[in-house]
């Protein structure tokens, strides 16, 4: 998304002179084109300017509270009293599906039921198991690297993001690795509404068909892990976990779900993002290449540039007053994060990837208070390997325009980047 200070193209110009002309009453930034064609930021920049709490209305989600500032997203994210996420008050998602059909996963809970289960994984992104992954994720890395192609025009989101990510993904979860990109697919039609794409599939009911056999994978391995010593697995962890062990069905497929898609998404499309952002900002390139050693800091910038997954829902359990506005029981609240990482009052520049940001973990990607990403240092250590490992072997890579984004308001993701590292 680009700023007002810098030249717009005529696309996003035109979307710059809507956002900032319509009225405030017929914005609805659930709008999943406004992501795909990347437009969203100037509806955001409006409503931060004069609405940061905002009413609105979506002909496909109904009314919900837009919440786009900074201070105010940290309001709703630390008060879990009251901001529930639990699966029965509606969940982490803006659309509403039927009680039978959601997803019960831990970060769709309240505690305490929430805090035991999360327990109950957390071993496996603790630092020690971190430092015994740090030299598979490292050989993994340079593998991918030394086998792409000098010269010749790929797709980096295949090759690299995707590959990296589920090669990590059949690691946490000890999946047979010749099955690794099913993680993928199970990942991308978790996280697909079929209203809005129906490239994987077209309905929901086909969508429930294709996590159930998610599910039944999942079965034949919990049984094998159930019935074999505890090992530092995630089947295993949750089969052997007192809190976790007797999950029913729909507990069990929301809680792979949310390990998958944590453990994909994030990741996976920072990987695709932060070149995209090297690429439009040069000037931080050659500084990264001067001093390597900002890597370190880069990595959670490019993932506040990135905010991968752009907003989280909360249902209010209370009346409450927010921004002057008055939340009542039962409101659908909509954290935007992606807004919020772009806010001017607690972000200099916020358009513009900065790589040596003197506080570069101030943004809300990984989310704050009792749901803030379990595995946000695992994310950042697949990061961190990813450009160490680049900076020692290309000068450069070429970006060969836009990328292809997928249509979708709670993955901010990409499903295609052609690039060519020069001969």
């Amino acid at each position: 998304m680009t700023t007002a200070t810098e030249a717009l193209s005529p696309v996003q110009a035109a979307a710059r002179e809507r956002a900032f002309s319509m009225p405030l009453e017929e914005i609805d930034p659930s709008d999943s084109l406004l992501f795909a064609d990347d437009t969203i930021g100037h509806y955001f920049a409006r409503l931060r300017r004069d609405a940061p709490v905002h009413r609105s209305h979506s002909p496909m989600f109904g009314d919900y509270w837009s919440v786009t500032s900074y201070d105010h997203i940290m309001a709703v994210d630390t008060n879990h009293q009251v901001f529930s996420s639990d699966w029965s008050n509606g969940g982490i998602a803006i659309q509403d599906r039927p009680l039978t059909e959601r997803l019960q996963m831990f970060i769709a809970m309240d505690p305490p039921k929430h805090d035991v289960q999360r327990l109950a994984v957390s071993p496996i992104v603790a630092p020690g198991n971190l430092a015994n992954m740090e030299g598979l994720i490292r050989e993994r890395t340079r593998r991918v690297l030394d086998s792409l192609p000098r010269g010749e025009t790929f797709d980096w989101v295949d090759t690299v993001s995707i590959e990296l990510t589920t090669m990590m993904l059949a690691t946490l979860f000890d999946f047979p690795f010749e099955d690794r990109r099913l993680l993928t697919w199970w990942s991308d039609i978790a996280t697909t509404n079929p209203e809005i794409d129906k490239s994987r599939v077209s309905s929901w009911e086909e969508r429930q068909a294709e996590l159930v056999k998610m599910a039944q994978y999942f079965t034949r391995l919990w049984n094998e892990r159930v019935n074999a010593p505890p090992k530092t697995d995630l089947i295993s962890m949750l089969a052997h976990g007192p809190a976790t062990r007797n999950m029913p069905p729909l507990e069990f497929l929301g809680n792979l779900v949310l390990l998958i898609v944590g453990g994909n998404d994030t990741t996976r499309n920072s990987m695709t993002g932060g070149l995209l952002a090297l690429s439009r900002y040069p000037e931080e390139w050659a500084k990264l290449r001067a001093n390597p050693a900002l890597v370190d800091s880069m990595v959670p910038e490019i993932i506040r540039w990135q905010t991968p997954l752009p907003h989280m829902r909360r249902t209010a359990v209370a009346d409450i007053e927010l921004g002057g506005q008055t939340i009542r029981k039962g409101d659908k609240v909509i954290m935007w994060y992606l807004s919020g990482n772009r806010d001017e009052r607690m972000i200099a520049d916020p358009e513009r990837l900065i790589i040596d940001r003197p506080r570069p973990r101030q943004h809300l990607s990984f989310g704050f208070g009792i749901h803030r990403c379990v595995g946000n240092r695992l994310a950042e250590l697949q990061l961190k390997i990813l450009w160490q490992e680049i900076l020692a072997r290309f000068e450069s890579i070429e970006v060969l325009g836009e990328p292809t984004r997928i249509r979708s308001n709670f993955v901010r993701g990409y499903s295609k980047l052609m690039v060519r590292i020069p001969a």
